[in-house]
């Protein structure tokens, strides 16, 4: 007997990152893949999956745990393909919580859609349905709060609550899609919280989200975007994912500038930073997305774009650059639209690939950097 489990990943394994919300019974669970599964520890399995939790499994985890009971894997195969892709669990068996977030409050404008969702433990987090002519994208949050607190964004001025788990993750696709009625095409982890500080628990959601026989999201439309953590780097180069996009919120690339914008660059200087992203797995034509957030007198002028030229000409890149959005502490400006076009030009004629970037949902809170009422 085997069953393909692409999920469960060597490094991941031994580095001990797996945790209650990935699978409780991984021992069981390898007893099963090795085909040397006794009555008694299939009964145990049984009796694990009553801490499991459907929107933490890949179809694989999820029938291999109902390979005891009526119907077998197959049975589980269709019942797990109707609940995250139609959003019928009825068939679930109650030892299974199949529950997304509430929903605590929703608010719309100019085509995007901010979503609060109310956890067990009463933490809120949010995330921003995206809608464009083409496409619809779902911004998700990995944690409640933030520990980088990076001084243009607003939920790491509210400090770190906790890591989100892989249901609550996925659960906030899974409440889009099933609850409201939206159309999801691509996911970015921009939203609520630093994705490669709870670098296992992504990984798996990533895993349950792009599943073909459940949400069916590709990996080429899914985007992790971290604050530049590289152990959480190299660990999500490791996990097998191939296609998945990468992007780096940069936003100055000398380290005295950087360390005071984002207290992460004390710790991790841009030479380790880039040290990691020389060692990341991209394919033939991948690339890394640097976002880039302007700031008015900071971080926007000449010697600036330069410098961020230099940083990027060995390592194949696109800059999205972006004006900063307001926050309550009304600490910095935007440039404008002039401003932001003319670092766009100047970064062109270094050579640089660069996109302007628009804002969406200012006025609802729902733009960058801008997520998080205070987390409670």
């Amino acid at each position: 007997m085997s069953i393909e489990l692409g999920w469960v990943h060597e490094p991941l394994l031994r580095s001990a990152l797996f945790r209650r919300d990935v699978f409780i019974a991984t021992g069981v669970l390898c007893a099963i893949v090795s085909g040397r599964m006794q009555r008694a520890d299939r009964l145990l399995l049984w009796c694990e999956m009553t801490l499991m939790h459907l929107l933490a499994c890949t179809c694989d985890v999820f029938s291999a745990c109902m390979h005891t009971v009526p119907g077998g894997r197959e049975h589980a195969v269709d019942l797990y393909r109707r609940a995250l892709k139609y959003g019928d669990c009825s068939g679930v068996p109650p030892e299974i919580d199949c529950r997304a977030p509430a929903i605590d409050a929703m608010v719309e404008s100019e085509g995007a859609v901010k979503v609060v969702f109310r956890l067990d433990d009463g933490a809120r987090v949010e995330s921003v349905v995206i809608g464009l002519p083409r496409r619809t994208t779902l911004c998700v949050s990995s944690q409640a709060g933030c520990r980088m607190g990076c001084l243009f964004c607003t939920t790491g001025a509210h400090g770190f609550v906790r890591d989100l788990r892989t249901e609550e993750i996925v659960g906030q696709l899974f409440a889009v899609r099933h609850v409201l009625g939206r159309t999801v095409d691509n996911i970015v982890f921009m939203g609520m919280g630093e994705p490669l500080d709870n670098t296992a628990t992504v990984v798996q959601a990533i895993r349950v989200i792009s599943d073909q026989r459940g949400f069916d999201i590709a990996l080429r439309r899914i985007t992790v975007s971290t604050a530049g953590l590289p152990d959480g780097i190299r660990q999500l180069g490791a996990a097998g994912l191939p296609g998945l996009r990468l992007a780096l919120s940069l936003n100055a690339a000398n380290d005295h500038l950087r360390s005071r914008l984002m207290p992460v660059n004390r710790r991790y200087p841009l030479a380790v930073l880039k040290q990691a992203l020389q060692s990341y797995p991209l394919r033939k034509k991948e690339v890394f997305f640097i976002e880039y957030v302007l700031l008015k007198g900071v971080n926007d002028t000449p010697g600036h774009a330069v410098e961020l030229a230099r940083f990027l000409s060995d390592i194949p890149a696109r800059v999205n650059v972006i004006g900063c959005n307001p926050g309550p502490a009304g600490r910095f400006e935007n440039p404008g639209e002039e401003g932001l076009r003319r670092f766009c030009a100047l970064l062109a004629r270094e050579g640089v690939f660069v996109r302007l970037r628009s804002s969406r949902g200012q006025d609802i809170q729902a733009a960058c950097g801008q997520l998080g009422a205070a987390p409670r």
